[in-house]
């Protein structure tokens, strides 16, 4: 059994998010289309005494219980029976309330390396299952590929096909709240399970059409800056923009690598926080 383990934990984008009604458990039904991405937090583990101890450098977070990771933590060990503690690192470079998913990548990459480093021998879906307890992204996280998710998240399906993909992601600086986000968004109760058919994304050029977001209007309205961010990105060439998940941070897809890197660093001399991704191989 290792003592200690080192973890890249990914952001991800919604390339389509869909809200189809409220449930009445308070959670939006949604269908959304969602692709991890190269950004990433790096994060190290090591079994260590007793309870959780967890350090943040690089973007100020929480480090006791307020944080996703802490209560991931706390879960497992419980769930398992643990005799050990654990002590995390995270090196934060995922913005934080940005609509990119770090705080729950952090809480599966968590799950994932203390099922690695206790030798708890937890399978993906008892894993996914742990993780939707605590956060509606955590099991696309575990899930660990580009999928169709469902439900409030938690239902996942694989996405086929989907083709290596360039983007420039920009963020404003700004965090905004998913709660104040989904909070503004005016939509009724629905009893019903709402049928959502899958479109057929072979090519780039069909991505770039079928970009979806319909929490992107209430963003917007909340963090004007988004527009701007917008704007430039289409006037860079981008073939798609759109906000990711609940905001502040846009994205653009781009034809090839060197289109977007070309647009990422006339980016970066400009208005916004920017970033180029390729999100294909992931």
């Amino acid at each position: 059994m290792n003592a200690f383990v080192t973890k890249d934990s990914p952001a991800k984008i919604n390339l389509i998010l869909k809200i189809l009604g409220k449930r009445d458990d308070g959670f939006h039904e949604i269908a959304s289309l969602m692709q991890r991405i190269d950004l990433h937090d790096d994060m190290s583990f090591a079994l260590t005494g007793k309870g959780v101890t967890l350090r943040c450098t690089g973007i100020p977070v929480p480090e006791d219980s307020t944080n996703i990771v802490y209560r991931a933590a706390q879960l497992f060990m419980q769930k398992t029976g643990s005799p050990s503690g654990v002590s995390i690192e995270i090196e934060k470079r995922i913005p934080v309330a940005a609509g990119l998913g770090g705080g729950s990548s952090n809480a599966a990459t968590t799950l994932l390396a203390l099922n690695e480093l206790t030798s708890a021998g937890l399978d993906r879906d008892t894993l996914m299952a742990m993780g939707a307890s605590i956060g509606s992204d955590v099991p696309f996280f575990i899930y660990g590929k580009a999928a169709w998710a469902f439900g409030r998240g938690e239902r996942l399906e694989a996405a086929e096909g989907i083709p290596p993909i360039w983007l420039v992601v920009c963020n404003p600086g700004v965090p905004l709240a998913t709660a104040e986000v989904y909070g503004n968004l005016r939509i009724g109760l629905t009893n019903e399970r709402i049928q959502y058919t899958i479109p057929r994304l072979q090519t780039v050029q069909q991505i770039a059409r079928a970009l979806e977001n319909d929490l992107e209007e209430v963003s917007e309205r909340l963090c004007p800056a988004i527009t701007d961010l917008k704007t430039s990105l289409a006037d860079l060439g981008a073939l798609g923009v759109l906000v990711s998940g609940s905001g502040p941070t846009v994205f653009g897809m781009f034809e090839t690598g060197e289109d977007a890197l070309a647009a990422g660093e006339r980016l970066k001399t400009g208005i916004g926080v920017s970033f180029v991704a390729g999100a294909g191989s992931l």
